[in-house]
Formats: structure tokens, sequence, C-alpha cells
């Protein structure tokens, strides 16, 4: 930590220093001593995972001073950060381009908790400052180049080298496992046995498997694993009733969505003060910085073209949601069949003893309840089946199970296409207030 320290407050390089919350000349020691208070505090030990960590953000020769190169790399390190972190930022100017070292401690300053980096951290902390240069009418590179022809490695083509994790090992040996179409699930534990994985069985018959060098099992579970590798979808894939589950692809953490810029003049006009006013400038401008991202990520620098693709996201998102209501509905109609067959299965006897009593008043009087059942499940069923012949229960509880995987997929879809429906109706409607031509259909196609 001292060494890197001290290579971002080199005098040879520096041009700008800032820093919150900390002296950098002395970074180091504060940094530990925030480790060690909160160590005390939490008895958690500090010395595994990053000691602290390094944003570089650089710019193009000629767009900015030091000084101003230096205010947006402490804007961005505190939006990053939200205030919660020690940071100082070392601005150099001895490469042909001005660049910003941001350092920032890895336990937070109230002692509350530890930064842990995530999957997407890159894309994330690029899109931030993206957004911090358009808000300060500085360019931004366009399509960031995802390899290194150099020796050093690109973030994105690094990670892409790192080990797999627990969970995306055991997926792997799953498919794999599948592939060599064990005869029933007790085969496919013991295929995964000689792959390397220890089995463990768990109370409740839950089934977990520990990687080779890992140390915590993973649970044989869809909310763990992802769909498709439930026991039960296993047991299916064994069977044949269903393919091998995809391996899922690790996406990049979702980008912030857009919020509707303020009507300012109308917010006044109800009393607020000027606070409020410069508050709701800098909201504005940010939401528009945001909506100018995103036109440009999407290609979207044409008004047509806007409109057209705000058009489509509100349909996909309508479309899906009726696709999701059918599917629900049918799922519930075949839960309902089945539980009207189960009833039917377990009252008919009863009714079959009433028909031989010749339809006795005791007999009735006393298997009342059992007959009531009966006549209700059988309603039940000439209902919803309306004519058509009862299917057997394995084709009911085959049908109920892929109607459930169908709504489970489509919920996923459909919560993204809400997202990206959201995200596109309010660019476009702060581009319409921009122009000076919003006529309040955006609003209404989004409350929808």
């Amino acid at each position: 930590m001292e060494d890197r320290f001290a290579y971002g407050l080199n005098l040879k390089k520096i041009g700008a220093v800032s820093a919150y919350l900390c002296d950098p000349v002395s970074a180091p020691a504060e940094f530990l001593l925030t480790k060690s208070q909160y160590q005390a505090e939490t008895g958690r030990a500090v010395e595994r995972g990053a000691l602290f960590f390094q944003i570089r953000q650089a710019f193009p020769p000629g767009e900015v001073t030091p000084e101003e190169a230096n205010k947006l790399g402490y804007e961005t390190a505190m939006r990053w950060t939200k205030g919660k972190y020690q940071f100082f930022v070392c601005t150099h100017i001895d490469k042909g381009h001005i660049h910003n070292h941001i350092y920032y401690n890895s336990t937070a300053f109230d002692r509350s908790r530890k930064f842990h980096n995530f999957i997407g951290s890159s894309f994330a902390v690029r899109r931030l400052s993206d957004r911090v240069c358009i808000e300060h009418e500085l360019s931004v590179i366009q399509n960031p180049k995802q390899h290194s022809k150099g020796r050093f490695l690109h973030y994105g083509q690094w990670i892409g080298e790192k080990p797999p994790t627990a969970q995306q090992r055991v997926r792997l040996a799953i498919v794999e496992t599948l592939e060599k179409k064990p005869a029933d699930f007790p085969a496919f534990l013991r295929l995964m046995e000689e792959s390397g994985f220890q089995v463990k069985h768990g109370r409740g018959g839950v089934i977990s498997f520990l990687a080779p060098g890992q140390d915590k099992y993973t649970r044989l579970r869809a909310s763990v694993l992802g769909p498709g590798f439930d026991p039960d979808d296993i047991r299916a894939v064994i069977a044949g009733e269903r393919p091998i589950p995809e391996l899922p692809k690790d996406s990049p953490a979702p980008p912030r969505r857009v919020n509707l810029i303020i009507d300012i003049q109308e917010r006044m006009a109800q009393g607020k003060g000027p606070a409020y006013e410069r508050w709701a400038k800098v909201y504005n401008l940010k939401q528009m910085a945001a909506a100018l991202q995103y036109l440009r990520e999407h290609n979207l620098m044409d008004y047509d073209a806007l409109a057209a693709s705000t058009e489509a996201a509100v349909d996909r998102a309508h479309k899906l949601a009726g696709e999701l209501r059918n599917t629900e509905d049918a799922l519930s109609k075949t839960s309902e069949l089945m539980g009207a067959v189960v009833q039917y299965a377990k009252t008919r006897p009863v009714f079959d003893g009433y028909k031989a009593a010749r339809y006795s008043k005791k007999y009735l009087a006393q298997h009342e309840a059992e007959l009531a059942n009966y006549r209700a499940a059988k309603a039940t069923m000439s209902d919803l089946l309306g004519g058509a012949k009862l299917p057997k229960m394995d084709t009911l509880k085959k049908e109920r199970r892929e109607l459930s995987e169908k709504k489970k997929a489509l919920y996923a879809e459909y919560r993204k296409a809400q997202a990206d429906m959201r995200q596109a109706v309010a660019v476009k409607a702060n581009i319409d207030h921009l122009l000076g031509h919003t006529d309040g259909r955006e609003n209404k196609a989004q409350e929808r």
C-alpha cells in the first residue's frame, strides 16, 4: 500500500492532488487505523481481501487542465464511494495525456462495512466516469476496446480468464455428467463423485456439492445455480422429459434507470425555495446526461429511431405481460384440475358404495361430506375439461411443470422488458421536454 501510494504522490509525476477524510501523505497509516478500529468493533479480520482499491481515469490531450481533471476525479470518487470511504486523487501529467489515480480505502470510514468488488464493477465505474464527463461537456470513448494488443491485459480480458467460481464449476460438472446419460438420480450422484465432487445429503433431502479446492458446499437448487439446476429438473432430464439445462452467462451489473426530469417552474409555483431550485437544476442536468449516454450506447441519435425504439419497448413489455397472464391462467387451471382429479379419486369408492346401497338415505347420512366432495370434484372436472377427455395424472404433472418453468422464464424476461420500457420512455420524455413538444403520451405509456 505504501509503495502504490508513493507512486501516486511522486512529485515528478503529480500535477494536482485532493483528498477526502484523510491526508494523502499519511494515508497508509490512516487507512490501517480505520481497519484496526473496524476489527476491534466488529471482531472481523481485515487481513483477508483487498486493503484498498484504485481507479484510473484518463482524458484526451489538451481537453482539461490538471486542476480540472483532479476535480473530475474527486467527483467520480465521491459518487462511486457515496462519501462513505476515505480516498485521495492524484493527477499525473508525466504522460502525453492527463490522468487520475484514485485510491480509496476498502473499509468504510464509519467502520460499518467493507467494500466488496462485484462482477461488472469495471463496467459500472466506466459508466459513472462517462456520466461525469458528459455532465461537464467532455468527450467519452464511444466503443472501448475489450482486448489489449500489448503485454498487459485489459480488465475485460483479464476477468474473462479468472478461475471459475464454485457455482460455475458445479454447473459445468452437472451438464457434463448429464451428457453421459446416467440411468437414474443415484447414478448421477455417483458420476459427480467420480468427477471429483463431494456429495452431501442434508436434512429434508437437500443435496450439496463441494468442488475441489473449495471450502463451502454449493446446494443443488435453482435459486443457487439458476433455472434448470433443481433436483426435480435433473430427474426430468434423466427421464428424458426435458433437455439438458444451458449454462447461464454472467452479465455486468445493470445500469441505473434514467428518471424523468423535474418541471422546476411548476415546483417553484408550489412554494419550493431557492435551495430546491439549485438542487433541481443539478438533478435535471444529471438526468439529461444520463439520457444522452443512453442514446449514444443504443445508437439512437436520430429522433425517429428513438421514437420507434421506445414504441417497440412498450409493445414488447405489454406483449410479455399478456403471455405471462395467459400462462398463469393455464397453470392455475391445470393445478385446479389436478386437485379435482385427486379429490374425485379419493371419493369415488364412497359414491360406488352409495350406488351399491341403492342410494340409501342411511348411507347418505353417514357419508354426506364425502359425497358432497365427490359431486364438487366431478362438477369442477366437467367445467374445466369442457367435454374433453380427462388426461392422465402423469400428463397433468408434466404440463404443470412445463407451465411453471415457462412462467418463471417469462417473468424474468418481463421484468427486464419492463425495466427497458421504463428507461426508454423516460429518455424519450426527457428529450421531448428538451425539444419542447412533450404531449404526455410517454407518461401514460409508462403508467401502463
